[in-house]
């Protein structure tokens, strides 16, 4: 049924309209009436914007006065109706609230009908079922609309935000930035990077909804192959730590290496995890046995050896200098240590003193470098630390 047929033409369409108009300004007054007395949110809205709140109620009410005196057989087209009001009046509206309006504004006008002669009632009361339905199509195209537009914009704004993690870009105006997608601007921040998955975009989605779960901040992209995650809360310090809360979150990547830069305080301070983590990842191949994922602390002999200058200096400064520094011949027994292939008694013999002074000095290490000279991955790491200080230091 297209709604044309039910209004009557010429003369007795001409008395109808011309009634229902005279009553348009009485109508959009009574409309806000009831949109105050039934809807707490109508009334807690600025002056303003109510008032554009009336602007498109009236602009309905006269659209559906239009429609009728149009003797042509255009169906109603309300496309155009909510663009009486600014867009940025419009956005403050949700769907449920737009809803409410145009159902108190079809009520006011049955009400309105109602009173009117009994010869017009029939054929208005059908033409208002009818256009009201086409008004709420309208509506819920516009916002299905919005949403998409603002879904695609938020989008490409994480995308940029992240890129601009990355290149180590982060600044004030992108914490901003940041912001309007949900970013509290926590305390604690760490980037991780590994395989985007397939069907990456309904992934993406999913990591952010587990990421607010487990009460993170996320921002996420994919760059290429790879899925870039920017977590930042408390839970990163305070809870399991790093590694732990990414593995949560595995689930979400495709199947390689992933690996987790060092935590940093803020956002702007995230391209030092970023550059981390990529650096991390480019040398990750170097060693197949690692966790899943893996810090890229824990990474640092194979970035070093890929020509990662960051690593090769968090080895000599953070793990040789402390050694050198400490005294107590800690360094002399740490490389007759690795030099005799872990053996304490072999050790002390070339040292020349007790197996046990030996055992002493090497608890002794494992405090300053954090590293433990008895274990196969931590030896590995104290051997290429010693070479690469050795070397800065020449």
């Amino acid at each position: 049924m297209s709604g044309r047929t039910l209004i009557p033409s010429s003369r007795s369409r001409t008395a109808i309209v011309r009634r229902l108009s005279a009553q348009s300004a009485v109508m959009t007054t009574a409309v806000l009436a009831e949109m105050d007395a039934r809807h707490s949110w109508f009334g807690e809205m600025e002056a303003e914007h109510r008032s554009w709140i009336g602007i498109v109620a009236r602009a309905g009410i006269d659209l559906f006065v239009d429609w009728l005196a149009d003797e042509g057989e255009e169906p109603v087209s309300p496309s155009g109706l909510f663009d009486a009001a600014p867009r940025s009046v419009m956005r403050r509206i949700s769907l449920k609230q737009t809803v409410e309006l145009v159902r108190t504004t079809v009520e006011v006008v049955e009400q309105t009908v109602a009173q009117m002669p009994r010869g017009d009632r029939a054929v208005l009361s059908a033409a208002i079922v009818f256009f009201s339905r086409e008004v709420a199509f309208a509506a819920a195209e516009l916002y299905a609309t919005a949403a998409e537009t603002r879904g695609a914009w938020d989008a490409r704004l994480e995308s940029l935000v992240v890129d601009a993690v990355v290149r180590g870009e982060a600044d004030e105006n992108l914490v901003s930035r940041a912001s309007t997608l949900g970013w509290h601007s926590p305390d604690a921040v760490v980037v991780a990077v590994g395989l985007a998955p397939e069907g990456s975009e309904s992934a993406v989605e999913q990591l952010r909804k587990a990421a607010t779960r487990a009460g993170l901040d996320a921002l996420v992209a994919t760059q290429g192959e790879r899925l870039v995650v920017v977590l930042g809360g408390a839970t990163l310090v305070d809870g399991e730590g790093p590694v732990a809360v990414v593995g949560r979150l595995q689930g979400f990547f495709g199947d390689a290496p992933i690996v987790v830069g060092p935590v940093v305080e803020q956002l702007v301070d995230a391209g030092l995890s970023a550059r981390a983590a990529f650096s991390g990842i480019r040398s990750a191949a170097a060693w197949p046995e690692a966790p899943r994922p893996v810090s890229a602390v824990d990474l640092l002999p194979e970035r070093a050896l890929a020509g990662d200058g960051h690593a090769r200096r968090a080895l000599a400064h953070d793990i040789y200098q402390p050694l050198e520094q400490s005294g107590g011949e800690l360094l002399a027994t740490l490389v007759a240590f690795l030099d005799h292939g872990g053996s304490i008694e072999a050790s002390a013999r070339a040292l020349f003193v007790h197996p046990n002074t030996v055992r002493y000095r090497l608890r002794r290490i494992q405090e300053v470098s954090g590293y433990n000279p008895t274990a196969p991955r931590d030896a590995y790491v104290l051997r290429l630390a010693v070479t690469v200080g050795r070397l800065f230091a020449s």
